[in-house]
């Protein structure tokens, strides 16, 4: 559980290889959690606010600046109350989250996915093997404690809805715990 017990709404990271439904379980989760959520999509963040060192064409993503990005998003994750959606999650403090969900989804469906959104097939074999060598989950368990960390697989709407109640599950507990 992160250190600032002042907070009166947790701090969700959503992570996962580009593709396993981050941005949209975040939104469904700032829809229907019962109190109120700010889901916010890191990586627009990046392209909005400039936080980066340029467009890799190569790789056609931004090289991200994390120190820029971090001072942007410390005032936003020390009030709490908002679900990072990013690709990433071992950038952020260990002190920012209470709860980091990673999102699993079968390499075959992954790449069908990426197919879809015209990602270089270099882009595409990147991703598929980062999720095939589970590259996201291992990250979250060497930057926070395991008892934060939550591998839920996302292939399906069934998986999406399931997975939404059961982080609305654990908000409601989250806010029981800390309404004293």
């Amino acid at each position: 559980m992160s250190t600032d017990t002042q907070r009166r709404s947790p701090v969700i990271i959503i992570t996962g290889t580009p593709g396993t439904g981050k941005s949209t379980h975040a939104q469904l989760l700032a829809e229907e959690s019962p109190i109120p959520l700010r889901h916010i999509n890191v990586g627009e963040v990046v392209k909005e606010k400039s936080l980066h060192e340029g467009f890799d064409s190569e790789w056609q993503s931004y090289t991200v600046d994390e120190d820029k990005l971090l001072d942007e998003l410390e005032p936003l994750a020390s009030e709490g109350g908002v679900i990072l959606d990013w690709h990433t999650c071992e950038v952020f403090p260990e002190r920012w989250a209470d709860l980091v969900v990673v999102l699993r989804c079968d390499h075959t469906q992954l790449w069908e996915r990426l197919e879809k959104r015209a990602y270089p097939l270099k882009k595409i074999q990147e991703n598929n093997q980062a999720e095939i060598m589970q590259v996201v989950l291992d990250e979250a368990r060497s930057s926070y404690p395991a008892e934060i960390i939550v591998e839920l697989k996302s292939e399906s709407m069934e998986d999406l809805e399931s997975n939404v109640a059961r982080i609305i599950q654990w908000i409601q507990a989250w806010k029981a715990n800390h309404e004293s």
